[in-house]
């Protein structure tokens, strides 16, 4: 048997070490896609060093970007990483292999008048319009990942404390607070779940008729919202980057920002506001008036 029998055993394995659903689907489709190209290309069913590095060649070539590629490449080292850990291969070929080079990009956070534009169109005389406003104002004060909101369950949020409990990658665990305006949100928005046909659901966000609201359809939603607000580039992810960067703005610490966001790496969270690190620099530098001789 190849390896691509043993794809659904390491499906389970990494359901054992609590890997989160996104990263299970992202390695599991960078590997069927990698297996996929050996089979269309008349190669054995094996992970071969040379044949994975065509892969990622060919990826790139036909215009992924370099981050997919080095998603997808890394999907396959995870895979045969595992397959040596299990003894269903001698040894691991990919030991040493280097992903192809990301060039950062800087993402850029939402301005104040892009955040109060989404809010505007939020009517609060529907549903959808209280749901969104309140996953904006959440989004953008928790400082939380996409898949960590649509996560929520009812119980988790404790709109009086002002506080949620996050359940993060890799099933860390950490609590987030949030403020008057984004209570009052998330109370609106639970009277209203009150009357929803699914209202016994456990899951905190509904869709309108549905009791299904995951991340694609989060995308999709705050998309339209962007859409009618005139807001460019959108993507749930840039309002992770836009509070961290008001956080910083506001004279919030490094540290707290770091344990608020569940970042582990002080390299994460310099990713995320690199946007507008030399501002934040040059009204440090007129703050400290070193010039000032």
């Amino acid at each position: 048997m190849g390896v691509s029998g043993l794809v659904d055993s390491w499906e389970i394995a990494l359901r054992a070490e609590r890997k989160s659903k996104n990263t299970i689907a992202s390695y599991l489709l960078g590997t069927r896609l990698y297996l996929r190209w050996c089979e269309t290309n008349g190669l054995p069913d094996e992970i071969d060093k040379r044949a994975m590095q065509s892969w990622v060649g060919s990826l790139l070539a036909a215009g992924a970007e370099a981050s997919t590629a080095r998603a997808r490449q890394l999907a396959v080292r995870r895979f045969s990483a595992w397959l040596a850990d299990e003894q269903e291969i001698p040894v691991d070929p990919l030991i040493g292999v280097k992903p192809p080079k990301v060039d950062d990009k800087v993402v850029q956070p939402l301005t104040e008048a892009e955040l109060t534009a989404l809010l505007k169109t939020c009517d609060r005389k529907t549903f959808t319009g209280i749901r969104d406003e309140a996953i904006i104002r959440f989004m953008n004060e928790a400082i939380v990942r996409a898949g960590e909101v649509v996560g929520l369950n009812v119980d988790d949020v404790n709109v009086k404390a002002g506080s949620a409990l996050i359940r993060g990658k890799g099933g860390r665990e950490r609590t987030v607070a949030f403020g008057a305006k984004t209570a009052a949100a998330l109370d609106r928005y639970l009277r209203r779940r009150r009357t929803h046909k699914h209202a016994a659901s456990p899951r905190l966000w509904l869709g309108q008729q549905g009791e299904g609201f995951g991340y694609r359809a989060l995308h999709k939603t705050l998309g339209i919202r962007a859409a009618k607000a005139g807001v460019t580039g959108f993507h749930p992810h840039r309002t992770r980057h836009t509070a961290a960067t008001r956080w910083l703005a506001k004279g919030g610490s490094e540290g707290g920002l770091m344990a608020i966001a569940g970042w582990k790496q002080r390299s994460m969270m310099d990713r995320y506001v690199a946007a507008t690190a030399s501002a934040r620099a040059a009204e440090e530098s007129r703050r400290l008036g070193l010039g000032d001789l």
